[in-house]
């Protein structure tokens, strides 16, 4: 599936904010080396790639009508913000259904049902760490508790200062 349209609507939803455009396609690419080095079939990576491209679009919204941007507030706002765009692209019903599914509880870190919900979390934190200048400890803190894919696993451990 070709992202193409949908990297240019995200961009044109988070105009004139650099920071958040290179996040979402930092979680994209991310994602995408997970998904493909764990062997994900193509329907959850149309899924998964959609997801991490779409994560943050609540957002905006989130800052708007509360004033911050916590991931609780992404998860209730960004769904339906979602569903529009990717309706208007003319995503397929099942595909929304599941990408909507992700965008509301891509900060809930228990009950992770389904490899794509997993690598969607490991992109996001991998870029997370990163951008929030994680320190030696919580690195390995994130790693221990959320890292569970063979891939996501050796790519935090290449970036941070984490072991098995």
């Amino acid at each position: 599936m070709d992202h193409t349209g949908l990297i240019m609507k995200m961009m044109e939803h988070d105009k004139y904010n650099a920071h958040r455009i290179q996040h979402f396609l930092k979680v994209y690419e991310f994602a995408r080396l997970i998904g493909e080095g764990e062997g994900i079939s193509k329907e959850l990576s149309d899924i998964l790639y959609t997801a991490a491209l779409v994560h943050d679009i609540g957002i905006k919204a989130s800052e708007e009508k509360y004033g911050d941007d916590s991931g609780a507030h992404q998860e209730e706002m960004g769904p339906e913000l979602a569903r529009e765009l990717l309706s208007s692209l003319d995503y397929e019903e099942n595909v929304i259904d599941r990408v909507c599914y992700l965008v509301a509880h891509h900060h809930t870190y228990h009950d992770i049902d389904g490899m794509d919900y997993q690598i969607l979390i490991e992109a996001d934190f991998l870029v997370n760490m990163y951008e929030r200048h994680m320190d030696a400890p919580a690195c390995r803190s994130v790693y221990e508790r959320i890292f569970r894919t063979t891939t996501g696993k050796r790519i935090c451990r290449r970036m941070y200062e984490v072991r098995d």
